[in-house]
């Protein structure tokens, strides 16, 4: 199995495997040496992150089965957390207290399980 570099986000991570896009140029650029892996998900926040991690990257036996320990991990959140809470996008607004604990369990949870 190949190394990988995992890249979790919301939608500036999902699209940037369109034309011209950084994951696409990463992916080029470590074609055939490394796996990128796209995680990308469109309007999400951070506390909405943490509900799907578990399921959107593997367990740690299956990780282990795979290959090593990817090779990087990139973590883009913030975006929609820092929506305005009195404007229409207020149900993705999270608090900037929220907002350090929830990046803080995220990479608690890759340094823990990947």
């Amino acid at each position: 199995m190949r190394p990988k570099i995992y890249l979790f986000g919301d939608s500036i991570t999902e699209e940037s495997f369109c034309d011209g896009g950084w994951g696409a140029s990463l992916a080029h650029h470590f074609s055939r040496t490394v796996d990128v892996v796209l995680r990308g998900y469109s309007g999400y926040n951070t506390r909405w992150a943490l509900k799907v991690l578990d399921r959107v990257f593997p367990p740690e036996k299956e990780a282990a089965s795979g290959g090593a320990t990817p090779l990087a991990v990139t973590v883009f959140f913030g975006a929609n957390d820092a929506c305005l809470p009195d404007r229409c996008a207020a149900f993705q607004h999270v608090p900037v207290d929220e907002y350090k604990h929830n990046l803080r369990s995220i990479f608690s949870f890759f340094k823990c399980a990947i």
